[in-house]
């Protein structure tokens, strides 16, 4: 096993059901389950609510554990431009409902927020989002499972400039007024700290496509 991540994400439904999910980049960029990486001395239940706040601008209140979520990819060549191979990624994802009926501030930069029913979830989501939102629906809690990733990266997403307030937002919500921009992770980059599913791969796994 390769050099292991922690990170945390949320399946986060409104009073209606629906279920919220981050576009993040530019391009074929995959949706995903709002979240991002553990910080040193904070536990999963803390980042899950930090985290999800940060890039989504919601307010949420966490259920309980779906379960764990072990991301990988098969053997590959280093990409040119990285030091070495991605990490594996252990996903705690919770289930979890918006505490408000529309966002507390902006999301990031760069991350197209969208409410989708459980049972039309986009064709581009990532393969741990569907794992997660199937499970989190039926009811499941501790659960454990494997998750493969694509051998290939989707085209790496260029710098996004701040958006206009209210930009972003997600389908179906009112644009929140006076909200500010969520602070950056904690190295000062937009949307950073987030772990690979969280930044658009995809999943060659037949069993987790639609």
């Amino acid at each position: 096993m390769s050099a292991l991540t922690w990170a945390v994400a949320a399946v986060v439904t409104d009073d209606t059901g629906r279920v919220l999910l981050c576009r993040q980049g530019r391009g074929e960029r995959r949706h995903a389950l709002p979240g991002g990486r553990l910080r040193p001395a904070e536990s999963p239940t803390q980042a899950a609510l930090r985290d999800i706040r940060a890039e989504t601008g919601w307010e949420i209140e966490l259920v309980d554990l779906v379960g764990l979520y072990h991301l990988t990819g098969p053997p590959r060549q280093t990409p040119a431009g990285r030091a070495g191979p991605l990490p594996d990624v252990l996903v705690h994802v919770f289930r979890a409902c918006a505490v408000d009926v529309r966002p507390t501030a902006d999301p990031l930069p760069g991350c197209r927020l969208s409410w989708h029913a459980p049972a039309a979830l986009p064709e581009a989501a990532t393969p741990l989002t569907r794992a997660a939102v199937s499970d989190a629906i039926a009811g499941r809690s501790g659960t454990l499972r494997h998750v493969l990733r694509a051998p290939d990266i989707l085209d790496p997403a260029p710098p996004v400039a701040p958006h206009p307030t209210g930009a972003g937002q997600p389908t179906g919500t009112n644009q929140p007024t006076g909200a500010g921009q969520p602070d950056a992770d904690q190295d000062g980059r937009p949307g950073a700290g987030q772990p690979p599913e969280q930044r658009g791969e995809a999943s060659t796994d037949p069993s987790l496509r639609p």
